[in-house]
């Protein structure tokens, strides 16, 4: 299976990113720690988003098995660079369950974290710690 991008220059460092399949749309924008105004998302920033965002919708996966209620639930995610090179170094979140998940399904529920496709695709240097909070 395959999804196309299109990402464009659109000026005054932000690039334009077309979800072909739906015509959605974003900007993203160059950081402040590298120089840039933090308007927008930066590219960097959309990897954080996509971990957690897959990561939420693995658990919901696994959830919906088990008929758990998953809504509410969020991350809380911290990503942090290296400068020398320029690259994400680790992320850092805690999922906050809603309050009806029992302890027993939280913690089946944090089994799956590491089944996440973005998390299979990251670099195996990026730390990833994520744990419930």
């Amino acid at each position: 299976m395959s999804t196309k991008l299109i990402s464009r220059y659109i000026g005054d460092e932000k690039v334009e990113i077309i979800h072909t399949p739906t015509n959605s749309k974003l900007i993203t924008d160059l950081p402040p720690d590298n120089g840039g105004k933090g308007r927008n998302f930066s590219p960097t920033d959309l990897v954080a988003a996509a971990l957690s965002s897959c990561i939420l919708t693995i658990m919901a996966v696994s959830a919906k098995k088990d008929n758990i209620n998953l809504e509410g639930t969020e991350i809380e995610i911290e990503k942090e660079m290296t400068s020398n090179p320029r690259r994400i170094a680790k992320f850092t979140g805690k999922i906050k369950f809603n309050e009806n998940i029992s302890k027993e399904q939280r913690k089946k529920l944090m089994t799956v974290l590491k089944t996440c496709p973005v998390t299979r695709s990251l670099n195996p240097d990026i730390i990833i710690d994520i744990s419930e909070g």
